[in-house]
């Protein structure tokens, strides 16, 4: 198995998506492929820093134009410093968040503004994962996992249980929007069968070349 292949994870907060990515990652580099994993917002020096902005502090502190703009400059920077090198040496890049998140947060649920989420990212970014796994569960079971974490990553999902039911509808129809390239994988279940179904899934895109 070898790259380059972008494999993106996404799906509301408290679904297992990180986690997931670290096994997968584990289970390539197992099998001797070599893989970057990375993550949004941050991957990279300057993204990290954009990130500190974004996820500490009051939820209502930024606009949700002045939102898409942080989070595509970090993106810019992450896709600049981490994403296209990884690619370029023929790598399997996983990346924990990309830009679906932004679509779905800031363009789904804050303000209606898909269409400038769109044309900003075919403007600054331009680049579509080759694949995207959707972890989908139950939004009640998610955010009492979320909020059961500690630290600066809890923004988002104190925003609560209706964002939460919010992002996975607009998940959803993402994945029926984009079949070729979205994959959604049950995440009710136990991590070790979710991990199990990922592998298979990613072993036979590997397999196949894309």
């Amino acid at each position: 198995m070898k790259g380059p292949l972008f494999i993106t994870f996404e799906g509301i907060d408290g679904s297992g998506k990180s986690t997931q990515a670290r096994r997968l990652a584990e289970v390539l580099r197992g099998a001797g492929a070599p893989v970057t994993l990375t993550r949004e917002p941050g991957g990279s020096a300057g993204a990290e820093e954009i990130r500190a902005l974004l996820v500490t502090g009051d939820p209502g502190r930024w606009s949700a134009e002045t939102e898409i703009l942080l989070f595509t400059a970090a993106r810019r920077d992450h896709l600049e410093r981490t994403i296209h090198p990884a690619l370029t040496r023929g790598d399997v890049v996983i990346c924990d968040r990309f830009a679906d998140s932004t679509r779905i947060y800031q363009g789904a649920t804050r303000g209606e503004l898909r269409g400038k989420v769109d044309r900003l990212h075919e403007l600054m970014i331009g680049v579509e994962p080759d694949l995207t796994l959707i972890i989908d569960m139950d939004p009640g079971h998610a955010l009492r996992r979320g909020l059961a974490r500690e630290g600066a990553g809890q923004r988002f999902e104190d925003m609560g249980l209706a964002l939460q039911e919010k992002v996975r509808a607009g998940y959803l129809d993402l994945a029926r929007a984009a079949p070729s390239r979205c994959i959604v994988v049950d995440g009710d279940r136990d991590a070790d069968s979710i991990a199990h179904d990922i592998a298979a899934i990613v072993r036979d895109r590997l397999d196949r070349g894309q």
